[in-house]
């Protein structure tokens, strides 16, 4: 893609990992959220997916945008986790048990920051509300810096089928400038113990760091695809300093330019295209056989804040922790960020609700083209009518569809359009969410802060 377009195109967007953005959420209680979870259960995709939020690190990463906070005292720790298996009972009370479990993810901070035999009991207590769907995902991110051989061995006793391993980078400079762990044990032996268990393994990296360029990122991920994980993620790093202030140590650091990072992931992808790895997305990379390439070939990928799923595991999601986020059809539902309130209040026998979103029904329909456009670069308008029970002057009325907008976009070389279609190139592609902001229109006149799409 040319500098120019680029330089263009590389505004503040929403990530869309929602439709709202969460920066959009409001007022929201505890009724309003139980409200929306009863009425989950007669939803058109009401499978069940779980998220549980572990806070804790023991150690903060210099470019973290997440709800992290360094280790604490075991018996806060404790604490923490018997709030949550409470606050999964307060909830799973509310939903109709018929139902099948598709999805269950561990988020963080450090998941494998706490005591493994805790982590253990939450998937238990998990499994029990529900049966699962055949293959279910349940997952969890890994932080391999502290994870010793008897740990990983431990860790396969817990039913998970993927593990997602955060290595960031695998220069010894770039994870000194950003305060970031490296493995304990050489990932061949990592990969060795989980695969046995039976699972997938995926290798996350973070492109935009101090210390890389294109050259050395490429060295990183030939090193990653060498080993053959199934699915490889090269996130883009995003800088938002004033949000996120421990972010200030890398600007005295020194950050790549917008061209330099483009070209990290270009000789990413590159890389992994010729190892046989297949895009998928804005950031993954999988192998043939692996279902998220099945479903973006039938226009079948989905998306939440779990990550990349198919239409087989689409779900509900349902939240537990600080700041986790319930993703339900008609609303989001978002948990306060202190630890101390979230233990009281779930001791008291409350929920922890404090921000959210009822969707409206122009806002589902704009959801659909977020999503679609988003996972599959690719959209039929009436397709996504027909998947919505609506005609295609409602699905484009709720849009803020502009045919100049699109030209303009067409000129540029990011998409081909006509009145049935929008593709966006390949080349467009690390540009797919400035296509879905000119569809978007609680963007075009905004004051929320986003993060540039490079």
């Amino acid at each position: 893609m040319q500098p120019e377009i680029i330089q263009k195109y590389n505004k503040p967007v929403p990530r869309y990992t929602s439709y709202p953005p969460a920066n959009y959420f409001g007022n929201f209680t505890e009724s309003d959220y139980l409200r929306a979870v009863e009425a989950s259960d007669k939803a058109r995709q009401n499978q069940i997916s779980f998220y549980l939020h572990i806070p804790f690190c023991r150690h903060l990463c210099h470019y973290c945008g997440c709800n992290s906070y360094p280790a604490a005292a075991p018996e806060t720790v404790k604490a923490y986790v018997e709030a949550l298996h409470q606050e999964i009972d307060l909830v799973a009370k509310h939903i109709d048990r018929s139902r099948k479990i598709a999805q269950i993810h561990y988020g963080g901070g450090s998941p494998t920051s706490i005591p493994i035999e805790m982590v253990k009991e939450l998937n238990e207590h998990l499994l029990s509300i529900a049966p699962v769907i055949e293959r279910p995902e349940i997952a969890i991110e890994c932080h391999p810096g502290y994870l010793n051989e008897q740990d990983w061995q431990r860790l396969t006793t817990c039913g998970f089928t993927r593990y997602s391993i955060g290595m960031q980078d695998l220069k010894e400079d770039v994870l000194k400038a950003v305060n970031r762990r490296p493995s304990l044990l050489p990932m061949k032996a990592v990969l060795d113990i989980l695969r046995a268990s039976g699972a997938t393994v995926n290798f996350d990296f973070i492109y935009g760091l101090p210390h890389q360029s294109a050259a050395s990122f490429q060295q990183t991920i030939e090193q990653a695809a060498a080993l053959r994980p199934d699915r490889l993620v090269t996130f883009s790093y995003a800088h938002l300093p004033k949000l996120f202030p421990r972010q200030q140590i890398l600007d005295r650091i020194g950050l790549p330019s917008v061209e330099e990072k483009n070209r990290m992931f270009e000789v990413a992808s590159g890389v992994l295209t010729q190892a046989g790895y297949q895009r998928i997305g804005l950031d993954h990379f999988v192998l043939p056989e692996d279902e998220l390439f099945t479903a973006l070939q039938s226009g079948a990928l989905h998306r939440n804040f779990q990550g990349y799923c198919t239409r087989r595991t689409t779900a509900q999601v349902y939240a537990f922790g600080v700041t986790a986020i319930s993703q339900l059809d008609d609303a989001y539902a978002q948990n306060g960020r202190d630890i101390k309130e979230y233990i009281e209040t779930i001791g008291r026998q409350q929920l922890y609700i404090r921000r959210g979103c009822q969707l409206t029904s122009a806002q589902k329909m704009v959801r659909e083209v977020v999503e679609t456009l988003m996972c599959n670069y690719y959209l039929n308008w009436k397709e996504v009518a027909d998947r919505l029970g609506v005609s295609v002057d409602e699905l484009r009325g709720a849009c803020c569809y502009d045919e100049e907008r699109l030209k303009e976009m067409a000129h540029d070389g990011i998409i081909d359009f006509d009145e049935q279609h929008i593709q966006v190139h390949s080349d467009g592609r690390p540009l797919v969410r400035c296509v879905a902001a000119a569809l978007d229109p609680l963007v075009q006149h905004t004051d929320k802060q986003f993060s540039n799409p490079i």
